[in-house]
């Protein structure tokens, strides 16, 4: 697999994050940290996540996905949109729960084909501790949990282990 890389755009008021390759956890700082900023972002009116040219996303990303949709649905009252052509993928969502907290597209359209490179950024890398990390991860995972009752029982050992561990 290739290894992972995270763009974005932003386009009146709208975010456009595009997950390339494979997106794992030694991202999760960068993308945490973009997030957040994102949503500070007065500017900000919606979200809209490419996965057209995602290998691979661990649970960790996943669990960041959904805090987009938890945060969009608190400050907007609406559901992020996720554009998902690979059935991989589209799997790895739907098996998730992902269906009832984002707007699922599965084809791209015109529009969303017609972003000029020039827009375009990269995520900006941002080191972390062993320790900051090992947080975020236990954040995305609870994340995960709240989605529904499959999830919960699924991370439930992932969690309690995290936690024992950042006891220690």
């Amino acid at each position: 697999m290739l290894s992972g890389k995270m763009l974005y755009a932003v386009h009146n008021g709208t975010y456009v994050i595009q997950l390339c390759g494979d997106v794992r956890l030694s991202m999760c700082s960068a993308l945490d940290h973009f997030l957040d900023a994102m949503f500070e972002d007065p500017v900000l009116s919606s979200v809209l996540i490419d996965l057209c040219e995602a290998d691979g996303i661990d649970s960790t990303t996943l669990g960041l996905l959904a805090k987009i949709s938890v945060s969009s649905q608190a400050k907007f009252q609406r559901l992020p949109t996720i554009i998902s052509t690979r059935p991989d993928i589209s799997r790895i969502l739907e098996s998730m729960g992902f269906e009832s907290v984002f707007n699922i597209v599965h084809e791209k359209t015109n529009s969303a084909n017609s972003q000029t490179p020039e827009c375009v950024n990269e995520v900006p890398a941002w080191e972390s501790s062993e320790q900051e990390v090992c947080c975020k991860v236990l954040e995305a995972h609870r994340t995960l949990m709240q989605l529904n009752e499959q999830n919960k029982n699924t991370f439930q050992h992932v969690v309690a282990a995290l936690e024992a561990e950042q006891s220690n």
